[in-house]
């Protein structure tokens, strides 16, 4: 019973530990900001559609998560390197997991290397990318790009048009 605990603990202090790099310092990203994009998201049976924005505020990137009525499912706020809950939402770990690889996705290739830790990233001969600990990104275009992580989490990254901006 007392081996079980602690194993369960340590299990939890793990998956805790094992997050989503981020960069070092700002980072410029492939399209300019606010960018609105639209994100479906599939595990297994389950398909959402979900819209975010991504703002620059006086240097501090905002990122927003809605639903396709405008409902605020998340919103977070990128300062000093780290993750901040912004406004009354509860913390929505899933979609710092999700904003964290997305400026990962958005970050210029020239750019990797000066923002983000080497044992972090690598990039294949195809121009896919890889983050640790198990994102994969394969792109269509800039800003057209499928986000995989495992187990079976799929996220699929469109550009939002104006007319559909939250």
């Amino acid at each position: 019973m007392r081996a079980a605990l602690l194993l369960s603990l340590l299990l939890l202090l793990v998956a805790c530990a094992a997050h989503t790099p981020l960069p070092s310092q700002p980072t410029p990203l492939a399209a300019p900001l606010p960018l609105a994009l639209q994100v479906q998201r599939s595990q297994a049976d389950s398909q959402q559609t979900w819209w975010l924005v991504l703002q620059d505020e006086q240097g501090v990137l905002r990122a927003s998560l809605f639903d396709p009525l405008g409902v605020p499912l998340a919103r977070q706020l990128l300062r000093a390197g780290q993750w901040q809950n912004d406004g009354l939402l509860p913390p929505n770990s899933e979609a710092r997991e999700l904003f964290a690889a997305l400026l990962f996705a958005l970050t210029p290739a020239t750019q990797l290397a000066q923002h983000y830790r080497a044992d972090s990233w690598r990039m294949t001969e195809n121009g896919e990318r890889r983050l640790n600990p198990q994102w994969r990104i394969s792109y269509r275009a800039p800003l057209d790009f499928t986000l995989q992580r495992s187990p079976g989490l799929v996220y699929q990254v469109s550009e939002l048009p104006d007319d559909k901006a939250p």
